[in-house]
Protein backbone atom coordinates (compact mmCIF):
# COMPACT_ATOMS: atom_id res chain seq x y z
CA UNK A 1 0.00 0.00 0.00
CA UNK A 2 1.31 3.42 -0.94
CA UNK A 3 1.66 6.10 1.73
CA UNK A 4 0.14 9.57 1.64
CA UNK A 5 1.38 12.98 2.80
CA UNK A 6 -1.31 15.54 3.57
CA UNK A 7 -0.06 19.03 2.69
CA UNK A 8 -1.94 22.13 3.80
CA UNK A 9 -1.44 25.88 3.96
CA UNK A 10 -3.23 27.65 6.81
CA UNK A 11 -3.72 31.00 8.48
CA UNK A 12 -6.00 31.70 11.46
CA UNK A 13 -8.03 28.52 11.05
CA UNK A 14 -8.60 27.65 14.72
CA UNK A 15 -12.35 27.28 14.18
CA UNK A 16 -12.18 24.65 11.43
CA UNK A 17 -8.76 23.00 11.34
CA UNK A 18 -9.51 20.21 13.81
CA UNK A 19 -12.59 18.99 11.92
CA UNK A 20 -10.53 18.83 8.73
CA UNK A 21 -7.63 16.92 10.28
CA UNK A 22 -9.95 14.60 12.21
CA UNK A 23 -11.50 13.50 8.92
CA UNK A 24 -8.20 12.32 7.39
CA UNK A 25 -5.78 11.67 10.27
CA UNK A 26 -6.31 7.91 10.11
CA UNK A 27 -5.80 7.80 6.35
CA UNK A 28 -2.74 9.99 5.85
CA UNK A 29 0.71 8.78 6.90
CA UNK A 30 2.19 12.26 7.25
CA UNK A 31 0.70 15.70 7.86
CA UNK A 32 2.52 18.81 6.63
CA UNK A 33 1.25 22.22 7.78
CA UNK A 34 2.61 25.43 6.24
CA UNK A 35 1.44 28.38 8.33
CA UNK A 36 1.38 31.75 6.57
CA UNK A 37 1.10 33.98 9.63
CA UNK A 38 -1.52 32.78 12.09
CA UNK A 39 -2.18 34.91 15.16
CA UNK A 40 -4.70 32.56 16.77
CA UNK A 41 -4.44 28.97 18.04
CA UNK A 42 -4.01 27.41 14.60
CA UNK A 43 -0.47 26.10 15.17
CA UNK A 44 -1.37 24.88 18.65
CA UNK A 45 -4.24 22.84 17.21
CA UNK A 46 -2.09 21.56 14.33
CA UNK A 47 0.49 20.44 16.89
CA UNK A 48 -1.98 17.88 18.23
CA UNK A 49 -1.83 16.08 14.87
CA UNK A 50 1.72 16.61 13.63
CA UNK A 51 5.12 18.03 14.50
CA UNK A 52 5.77 18.98 10.89
CA UNK A 53 4.63 22.58 11.10
CA UNK A 54 6.52 25.14 9.05
CA UNK A 55 6.33 28.92 8.84
CA UNK A 56 6.02 30.44 5.38
CA UNK A 57 6.18 34.20 4.90
CA UNK A 58 3.09 35.30 3.00
CA UNK A 59 3.94 36.96 -0.33
CA UNK A 60 0.45 37.28 -1.88
CA UNK A 61 0.99 34.04 -3.79
CA UNK A 62 -1.02 30.91 -2.97
CA UNK A 63 0.96 28.76 -5.39
CA UNK A 64 4.23 29.66 -3.72
CA UNK A 65 2.82 28.63 -0.35
CA UNK A 66 1.39 25.36 -1.66
CA UNK A 67 4.59 24.48 -3.51
CA UNK A 68 6.51 25.07 -0.29
CA UNK A 69 4.20 22.70 1.60
CA UNK A 70 4.54 20.09 -1.16
CA UNK A 71 8.34 20.34 -0.97
CA UNK A 72 8.23 19.07 2.63
CA UNK A 73 6.35 15.86 1.77
CA UNK A 74 8.20 12.54 1.97
CA UNK A 75 5.54 9.92 1.17
CA UNK A 76 4.58 8.31 -2.15
CA UNK A 77 1.55 10.48 -2.86
CA UNK A 78 0.49 13.95 -1.77
CA UNK A 79 -3.07 14.87 -0.77
CA UNK A 80 -4.00 18.51 -0.35
CA UNK A 81 -6.94 20.09 1.45
CA UNK A 82 -7.92 23.50 2.77
CA UNK A 83 -8.68 23.94 6.45
CA UNK A 84 -12.40 24.34 5.80
CA UNK A 85 -12.58 21.09 3.82
CA UNK A 86 -13.59 17.72 5.23
CA UNK A 87 -14.09 14.17 4.07
CA UNK A 88 -17.44 12.87 5.26
CA UNK A 89 -17.70 9.31 6.56
CA UNK A 90 -18.62 7.74 3.23
CA UNK A 91 -15.79 9.54 1.48
CA UNK A 92 -13.30 8.56 4.16
CA UNK A 93 -14.10 4.93 3.38
CA UNK A 94 -13.79 5.59 -0.35
CA UNK A 95 -10.37 7.18 0.16
CA UNK A 96 -9.23 4.23 2.27
CA UNK A 97 -10.31 1.90 -0.51
CA UNK A 98 -8.59 4.05 -3.12
CA UNK A 99 -5.39 4.00 -1.06
CA UNK A 100 -5.42 0.20 -0.99
CA UNK A 101 -6.11 -0.13 -4.70
CA UNK A 102 -3.83 2.65 -5.96
CA UNK A 103 -1.33 1.43 -8.55
CA UNK A 104 2.06 2.86 -9.44
CA UNK A 105 0.98 3.96 -12.90
CA UNK A 106 -1.47 6.55 -11.51
CA UNK A 107 0.06 10.03 -11.53
CA UNK A 108 -2.87 12.13 -10.30
CA UNK A 109 -6.34 11.49 -8.93
CA UNK A 110 -9.26 13.91 -9.18
CA UNK A 111 -12.02 14.17 -6.60
CA UNK A 112 -15.34 15.98 -6.68
CA UNK A 113 -15.41 19.20 -4.66
CA UNK A 114 -18.81 20.06 -3.18
CA UNK A 115 -18.73 23.74 -2.26
CA UNK A 116 -22.41 24.68 -1.92
CA UNK A 117 -25.49 22.83 -0.71
CA UNK A 118 -29.23 23.24 -0.97
CA UNK A 119 -31.67 23.29 1.93
CA UNK A 120 -31.72 19.49 1.91
CA UNK A 121 -27.94 19.36 2.24
CA UNK A 122 -27.54 18.03 -1.29
CA UNK A 123 -24.64 19.34 -3.41
CA UNK A 124 -25.77 22.39 -5.36
CA UNK A 125 -22.41 23.40 -6.86
CA UNK A 126 -19.53 21.01 -7.52
CA UNK A 127 -16.50 20.54 -9.71
CA UNK A 128 -13.45 18.27 -9.95
CA UNK A 129 -9.96 19.04 -8.70
CA UNK A 130 -6.81 16.94 -8.74
CA UNK A 131 -6.32 16.19 -5.03
CA UNK A 132 -3.91 13.25 -4.87
CA UNK A 133 -0.68 13.31 -6.88
CA UNK A 134 2.47 11.23 -7.11
CA UNK A 135 5.22 13.04 -5.22
CA UNK A 136 8.08 12.02 -7.52
CA UNK A 137 6.35 13.79 -10.43
CA UNK A 138 6.99 17.13 -8.71
CA UNK A 139 3.81 18.69 -10.05
CA UNK A 140 3.74 22.45 -9.42
CA UNK A 141 1.03 24.87 -8.43
CA UNK A 142 0.47 27.80 -10.75
CA UNK A 143 -1.31 31.12 -10.32
CA UNK A 144 -1.04 33.58 -7.44
CA UNK A 145 -4.80 33.45 -6.76
CA UNK A 146 -7.35 30.74 -7.59
CA UNK A 147 -4.31 28.57 -8.11
CA UNK A 148 -4.35 25.23 -9.87
CA UNK A 149 -2.14 22.15 -9.80
CA UNK A 150 -0.65 21.46 -13.23
CA UNK A 151 -0.77 17.69 -13.70
CA UNK A 152 -0.08 15.33 -16.58
CA UNK A 153 0.41 11.65 -17.29
CA UNK A 154 -1.98 8.92 -16.24
CA UNK A 155 -4.95 10.69 -14.66
CA UNK A 156 -7.75 9.00 -12.75
CA UNK A 157 -11.21 10.33 -11.79
CA UNK A 158 -12.21 8.87 -8.42
CA UNK A 159 -15.59 8.70 -6.68
CA UNK A 160 -14.19 10.41 -3.57
CA UNK A 161 -15.70 13.79 -2.73
CA UNK A 162 -14.27 16.59 -0.63
CA UNK A 163 -16.86 18.71 1.18
CA UNK A 164 -16.27 22.40 1.73
CA UNK A 165 -17.42 23.82 5.03
CA UNK A 166 -18.10 27.54 5.27
CA UNK A 167 -15.20 29.89 5.93
CA UNK A 168 -14.61 30.48 9.61
CA UNK A 169 -16.46 33.54 10.83
CA UNK A 170 -13.52 35.40 12.33
CA UNK A 171 -11.59 35.68 9.08
CA UNK A 172 -14.36 35.78 6.48
CA UNK A 173 -14.73 39.57 6.45
CA UNK A 174 -10.98 40.16 6.57
CA UNK A 175 -10.47 37.93 3.53
CA UNK A 176 -13.44 39.18 1.51
CA UNK A 177 -11.40 41.55 -0.66
CA UNK A 178 -8.04 39.76 -0.31
CA UNK A 179 -8.09 38.13 -3.75
CA UNK A 180 -9.29 41.28 -5.47
CA UNK A 181 -6.39 43.26 -3.97
CA UNK A 182 -3.88 40.61 -5.05
CA UNK A 183 -5.12 40.79 -8.65
CA UNK A 184 -5.02 44.58 -8.63
CA UNK A 185 -1.45 44.60 -7.30
CA UNK A 186 -0.44 42.24 -10.08
CA UNK A 187 -2.04 44.52 -12.67
CA UNK A 188 -0.28 47.54 -11.23
CA UNK A 189 3.03 45.72 -11.62
CA UNK A 190 2.23 45.13 -15.26
CA UNK A 191 2.04 41.35 -14.95
CA UNK A 192 0.70 39.46 -17.93
CA UNK A 193 -2.67 37.83 -17.17
CA UNK A 194 -3.71 34.48 -18.58
CA UNK A 195 -7.26 33.78 -19.72
CA UNK A 196 -7.78 32.05 -16.39
CA UNK A 197 -6.56 35.15 -14.52
CA UNK A 198 -8.97 37.36 -16.47
CA UNK A 199 -11.85 35.01 -15.62
CA UNK A 200 -11.23 34.87 -11.88
CA UNK A 201 -10.42 38.57 -11.65
CA UNK A 202 -13.73 39.31 -13.40
CA UNK A 203 -15.46 37.05 -10.87
CA UNK A 204 -13.93 39.04 -8.01
CA UNK A 205 -15.08 42.30 -9.61
CA UNK A 206 -18.60 40.92 -10.06
CA UNK A 207 -18.72 39.73 -6.44
CA UNK A 208 -17.76 43.23 -5.33
CA UNK A 209 -20.48 44.90 -7.41
CA UNK A 210 -18.15 46.28 -10.08
CA UNK A 211 -20.32 44.91 -12.88
CA UNK A 212 -19.26 47.08 -15.83
CA UNK A 213 -15.58 46.48 -15.13
CA UNK A 214 -16.25 42.76 -14.66
CA UNK A 215 -17.89 42.63 -18.10
CA UNK A 216 -14.77 44.13 -19.68
CA UNK A 217 -12.62 41.37 -18.23
CA UNK A 218 -15.07 38.61 -19.16
CA UNK A 219 -14.78 39.96 -22.71
CA UNK A 220 -11.02 39.44 -22.47
CA UNK A 221 -11.66 35.79 -21.63
CA UNK A 222 -13.77 35.43 -24.75
CA UNK A 223 -11.16 37.19 -26.90
CA UNK A 224 -8.31 35.00 -25.67
CA UNK A 225 -7.84 32.09 -28.07
CA UNK A 226 -5.86 30.13 -25.47
CA UNK A 227 -8.80 29.91 -23.05
CA UNK A 228 -10.65 26.63 -22.62
CA UNK A 229 -14.24 26.23 -23.75
CA UNK A 230 -15.83 25.65 -20.32
CA UNK A 231 -14.28 28.85 -19.02
CA UNK A 232 -15.62 30.87 -21.95
CA UNK A 233 -19.11 29.49 -21.36
CA UNK A 234 -18.94 30.35 -17.67
CA UNK A 235 -17.67 33.82 -18.58
CA UNK A 236 -20.80 34.31 -20.70
CA UNK A 237 -23.05 33.07 -17.90
CA UNK A 238 -21.40 35.35 -15.35
CA UNK A 239 -21.48 38.26 -17.78
CA UNK A 240 -25.21 37.71 -18.15
CA UNK A 241 -25.63 38.00 -14.39
CA UNK A 242 -23.74 41.31 -14.51
CA UNK A 243 -26.07 42.63 -17.21
CA UNK A 244 -29.05 41.52 -15.11
CA UNK A 245 -27.69 43.50 -12.16
CA UNK A 246 -27.31 46.48 -14.48
CA UNK A 247 -30.89 46.07 -15.73
CA UNK A 248 -29.87 45.40 -19.32
CA UNK A 249 -32.19 42.57 -20.39
CA UNK A 250 -31.18 42.44 -24.05
CA UNK A 251 -27.47 42.17 -23.25
CA UNK A 252 -28.27 39.49 -20.68
CA UNK A 253 -30.00 37.42 -23.36
CA UNK A 254 -27.17 38.03 -25.82
CA UNK A 255 -24.58 36.79 -23.32
CA UNK A 256 -26.55 33.62 -22.63
CA UNK A 257 -27.16 32.93 -26.32
CA UNK A 258 -23.44 33.36 -27.03
CA UNK A 259 -22.71 30.21 -25.00
CA UNK A 260 -24.30 28.17 -27.79
CA UNK A 261 -21.42 29.12 -30.10
CA UNK A 262 -19.13 27.06 -27.84
CA UNK A 263 -21.26 24.03 -26.99
CA UNK A 264 -24.81 22.71 -26.77
CA UNK A 265 -26.90 24.83 -24.38
CA UNK A 266 -25.92 24.00 -20.83
CA UNK A 267 -28.90 23.36 -18.51
CA UNK A 268 -28.16 26.48 -16.45
CA UNK A 269 -28.21 28.55 -19.64
CA UNK A 270 -31.47 26.99 -20.81
CA UNK A 271 -33.11 27.54 -17.42
CA UNK A 272 -32.03 31.17 -17.27
CA UNK A 273 -33.39 31.78 -20.75
CA UNK A 274 -36.58 29.98 -19.73
CA UNK A 275 -36.81 32.25 -16.69
CA UNK A 276 -36.42 35.35 -18.84
CA UNK A 277 -39.27 34.30 -21.12
CA UNK A 278 -41.45 33.21 -18.22
CA UNK A 279 -40.95 36.60 -16.56
CA UNK A 280 -42.28 38.18 -19.77
CA UNK A 281 -45.22 35.72 -19.80
CA UNK A 282 -43.97 34.15 -23.05
CA UNK A 283 -44.75 30.67 -21.83
CA UNK A 284 -44.44 28.80 -25.14
CA UNK A 285 -40.86 30.02 -25.53
CA UNK A 286 -40.07 29.37 -21.87
CA UNK A 287 -41.24 25.76 -22.23
CA UNK A 288 -38.82 25.15 -25.10
CA UNK A 289 -35.84 26.14 -22.99
CA UNK A 290 -36.93 24.30 -19.83
CA UNK A 291 -37.47 21.10 -21.82
CA UNK A 292 -34.02 21.46 -23.35
CA UNK A 293 -32.51 21.75 -19.87
CA UNK A 294 -33.85 18.29 -19.02
CA UNK A 295 -32.47 16.67 -22.17
CA UNK A 296 -28.79 17.66 -22.27
CA UNK A 297 -26.39 15.07 -20.84
CA UNK A 298 -24.22 16.66 -18.15
CA UNK A 299 -22.78 13.55 -16.50
CA UNK A 300 -19.39 13.77 -18.20
CA UNK A 301 -19.17 17.54 -18.45
CA UNK A 302 -16.01 19.19 -17.23
CA UNK A 303 -16.02 22.29 -15.06
CA UNK A 304 -18.69 23.49 -12.66
CA UNK A 305 -21.79 21.41 -11.97
CA UNK A 306 -25.13 22.72 -10.72
CA UNK A 307 -27.47 19.71 -10.60
CA UNK A 308 -30.63 21.71 -9.94
CA UNK A 309 -30.70 23.07 -13.49
CA UNK A 310 -30.99 19.63 -15.05
CA UNK A 311 -33.22 17.99 -12.43
CA UNK A 312 -35.97 19.45 -10.27
CA UNK A 313 -35.81 23.13 -11.24
CA UNK A 314 -36.84 22.95 -14.94
CA UNK A 315 -39.62 20.50 -14.06
CA UNK A 316 -41.03 22.89 -11.44
CA UNK A 317 -40.92 25.71 -13.97
CA UNK A 318 -42.59 23.55 -16.62
CA UNK A 319 -45.33 22.89 -14.08
CA UNK A 320 -45.84 26.63 -13.67
CA UNK A 321 -45.74 27.33 -17.41
CA UNK A 322 -48.23 24.63 -18.37
CA UNK A 323 -50.58 25.79 -15.63
CA UNK A 324 -50.47 29.28 -17.11
CA UNK A 325 -51.08 27.80 -20.56
CA UNK A 326 -54.16 25.97 -19.27
CA UNK A 327 -52.73 22.46 -19.69
CA UNK A 328 -53.42 21.33 -16.13
CA UNK A 329 -52.66 17.64 -16.64
CA UNK A 330 -49.19 18.39 -17.98
CA UNK A 331 -48.64 20.84 -15.14
CA UNK A 332 -49.45 18.09 -12.63
CA UNK A 333 -47.21 15.62 -14.50
CA UNK A 334 -44.21 17.92 -14.31
CA UNK A 335 -44.82 18.59 -10.63
CA UNK A 336 -44.79 14.82 -10.12
CA UNK A 337 -41.51 14.61 -12.04
CA UNK A 338 -40.00 17.36 -9.88
CA UNK A 339 -41.00 15.37 -6.80
CA UNK A 340 -38.77 12.50 -7.94
CA UNK A 341 -35.78 14.77 -7.31
CA UNK A 342 -37.07 16.60 -4.22
CA UNK A 343 -39.64 14.39 -2.49
CA UNK A 344 -39.87 16.60 0.59
CA UNK A 345 -39.99 20.01 -1.05
CA UNK A 346 -42.88 21.92 0.58
CA UNK A 347 -43.80 23.77 -2.63
CA UNK A 348 -43.95 20.54 -4.62
CA UNK A 349 -46.00 18.84 -1.91
CA UNK A 350 -48.35 21.82 -1.75
CA UNK A 351 -48.78 21.65 -5.52
CA UNK A 352 -49.44 17.92 -5.33
CA UNK A 353 -52.21 18.45 -2.79
CA UNK A 354 -53.64 21.28 -4.86
CA UNK A 355 -53.73 19.16 -8.04
CA UNK A 356 -55.36 16.26 -6.20
CA UNK A 357 -58.14 18.55 -4.97
CA UNK A 358 -58.40 20.31 -8.34
CA UNK A 359 -58.88 17.14 -10.37
CA UNK A 360 -61.26 15.61 -7.79
CA UNK A 361 -63.67 18.49 -8.44
CA UNK A 362 -63.68 18.10 -12.20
Amino acid sequence: MYKISLCMIVKNEEEVLAQCLDSVKDICDEIIIADTGSTDRTKEIAGKYTDKIYDFEWIDDFSAARNFAFSKATMDYILWLDADDVLLGEDQEKLKKLKKELTADVDAVSMLYHIAFDEYNQPAFSYRRYRLVKREKNFQWQGAVHEYLAVSGNLFDSDVAVTHRKDNKSTKNAQSDRNLKIYEKRLEKGERFSSRDFFYYANELRDHGQFEKAIRYYEKVLDDETGWTEQKINACINMASCYRSLGNLEKEIDALIKTISYDVPWPEVSCRLGDLYQERELYDKAVIWYLLATEVDVDNRLGFRQPAYSTWYPHMQLCACFWKKGDYELAAAYNKKAKEYRPNDPVILKNEKFFAEFFSKK
